[in-house]
C-alpha cells in the first residue's frame, strides 16, 4: 500500500518543460536566418567587389564602356613602361621604412613614461591620444600644410636658429618628411597597446633584475623588450599595413597631383589618379590586386621573422 501525498506535494507546481537539444537542431533554419544579413554583407561588399576588381584588373575598362580582355598588359605595364607607378612605390617604402620604427619608437618611449605612477597619469594619457583620435582626417592634413607652408609655424621656429626651408610643401626633399612626422604624431593607438603590454610584465623579473646589479638600460634590454616583444610584433604588423595604406594627408597635401616632384605619389593615391582621374580602372584594378599581394608579401615576411624575436609567456603585474 503506497503512502498519499501531503497536501504540500499535490499543491507543487510542475516544473517548466525544458526543450530538449534536439528541438533546436531540427529547426537549423532560424541559425541560417540570423547569419543571413553577414553572409549577404561579405558576399555583396567584399566577395563580390573583389571577385569583380580581379576580372577587371585583366581587362582595358574605363567605367562607361564594356570592359574588354586584355590579359596581363595591365601588369606587365607597371614594371616596364610607367615611370610614375616606380615612383609611387619607391615613395611609398620610404615612407613606411622612415614613418613605421620612428612612430614605434616614440610610442613605446611615451609608453615608459606614463606608465608610472602620477596624480596626472590619466590626463597626460588622454593627451598623448588625441591626435589618433583625430585620424587621417582632411581636417587635420590641412592644418598640417599650412603649418609646413612658406609662412607656416614650422617655418617660423626654423627661422630663430637661422633656417629658411622657403616652405616644406614645395620642396622635394621636405615634402615627403612632413607626412613622415604627420603620421610619427598620431601615435596614440600603438602607445595605448604598449601601456596594456608593460601591466602585463611581471614586476618580480625587475626585482631579481635588480638584486643581480643591472641598471636601468639592462632591465629594459633583458626584461621589458623580450617581455613587450609580442606587443611590438603586433604593433608592427599593423602600423606596416595602415602605412602602405596612407591616402588623405598625401592627397591634401599634394592637392591630389603627389608632388613636388613625385615625392608625396603615395600608392594609392596613384592609383586613384588611375581610376577615377584618367578612368583607367582596369590598371587601378590591376594596381590595386599588387598592392594586396605586396601587403601580403611583406606581412609574412614579418612573421618569419618573429620566430627568432618575438618570445612569449609572462603574468599579470
Amino acid at each position: 500500500m503506497s503512502a498519499r501525498p501531503s497536501t504540500l506535494e499535490r499543491e507543487r507546481p510542475a516544473p517548466p518543460a525544458v526543450p530538449s537539444r534536439t528541438s533546436y537542431g531540427e529547426r537549423p533554419g532560424v541559425a541560417y536566418l540570423f547569419l543571413s544579413p553577414w553572409v549577404a554583407g561579405v558576399v555583396l561588399l567584399t566577395v563580390g567587389p573583389m571577385l569583380a576588381s580581379l576580372y577587371l584588373s585583366f581587362t582595358d575598362y574605363d567605367l562607361f564602356t564594356a570592359p574588354s580582355w586584355v590579359g596581363f598588359e595591365n601588369y606587365a605595364r607597371m614594371f616596364t613602361t610607367d615611370v610614375h607607378f616606380l615612383n609611387a612605390v619607391w615613395a611609398t617604402v620610404k615612407y613606411v621604412l622612415l614613418s613605421v620604427p620612428v612612430q614605434l619608437l616614440a610610442a613605446l618611449a611615451v609608453a615608459l613614461l606614463l606608465d608610472r605612477a602620477s596624480r596626472l597619469q590619466g590626463l597626460y594619457r588622454s593627451a598623448f591620444y588625441a591626435p589618433s583620435l583625430l585620424g587621417a582626417s582632411v581636417a587635420v592634413a590641412l592644418v598640417w600644410r599650412a603649418m609646413f607652408s612658406a609662412d607656416g609655424a614650422a617655418d617660423r621656429f626654423l627661422s630663430f636658429f637661422g633656417v629658411r626651408t622657403g616652405g616644406w610643401v614645395t620642396d622635394p626633399d621636405l615634402a615627403l618628411l612632413m607626412l613622415v612626422l604627420l603620421g610619427i604624431w598620431q601615435f596614440g593607438a600603438p602607445m595605448v597597446i604598449f601601456l596594456a603590454g608593460l601591466k602585463q610584465i611581471p614586476a618580480e623579473l625587475y626585482d631579481a633584475a635588480s638584486v643581480d646589479g643591472a641598471g636601468w638600460w639592462r632591465r629594459f634590454w633583458s626584461v621589458t623588450v623580450p617581455m613587450l616583444s609580442p606587443v611590438i610584433f603586433f604593433n608592427l604588423v599593423l602600423d606596416t599595413i595602415r602605412a602602405f595604406q596612407v591616402f588623405n594627408a598625401a592627397f591634401i597635401v599634394s592637392n591630389g597631383t603627389g608632388g613636388p616632384g613625385d615625392s608625396t605619389l603615395f600608392y594609392t593615391l596613384y592609383l586613384w589618379q588611375k581610376g577615377f582621374v584618367d578612368f583607367d580602372m582596369g590598371y587601378a584594378s590591376a594596381m590595386a590586386w599588387v598592392l594586396l599581394l605586396g601587403i601580403a608579401l611583406v606581412t609574412t615576411l614579418i612573421f618569419r621573422s618573429a620566430r627568432s624575436w618575438v618570445h612569449y609567456g609572462g603574468g599579470d603585474r
